[in-house]
């Protein structure tokens, strides 16, 4: 079933003219692919969407850093996690058909600051939840997709096939 509409949400602050540039070229792509841009850094739980809707979030780790570094400071782990989960989840509810973006940042063995270290915990404890919750998860690794879930049923022959 095609969408009604294709909602591309976009987490990035802009901080500088680059910034601005790079924006408006993404958007100006996106449209001519028949995508609705929201620019939403912040609280996605305020998105209303119709049930019909397609949408792609992208991407959660500028959501996090957005959510968690505030100009009052640096917002609690737990509470900005269990924050995105809930916004994140009433997008989910909305409609049937979502794609999250998100990064691994966890690999490089380096040491950070509490602050970063709480980010990374954070986007971990998202980034696991979402795919606990997902249909398909599917890591790119230099432009090659992997597979990492699939939602898998039976056939009437017995046989697992990709949904």
């Amino acid at each position: 079933m095609e969408a009604e509409k294709k909602h591309y949400i976009a987490t990035m602050r802009v901080f500088d003219e680059e910034g601005k540039k790079r924006v408006e070229k993404h958007r100006t792509m996106r449209r001519e692919k028949g995508f609705l841009t929201i620019e939403k850094p912040i609280d996605l739980g305020e998105i209303a969407l119709d049930a019909g809707d397609a949408w792609m979030l992208e991407c959660v780790s500028n959501l996090l850093a957005n959510e968690m570094f505030t100009e009052d400071g640096i917002r609690d782990e737990k509470e900005t996690v269990d924050k995105i989960l809930k916004d994140i989840g009433s997008l989910i509810e909305q409609t049937a058909d979502g794609v999250i973006v998100s990064n691994n940042i966890f690999e490089d063995g380096e040491n950070y600051d509490d602050a970063m270290a709480s980010y990374i915990k954070a986007l971990g404890g998202i980034n696991q939840a979402l795919a606990a919750m997902a249909d398909e998860v599917i890591e790119v690794v230099v432009g090659i997709p992997v597979t990492l879930k699939s939602q898998q049923e039976e056939s009437e022959g017995g046989q697992i096939c990709e949904k």
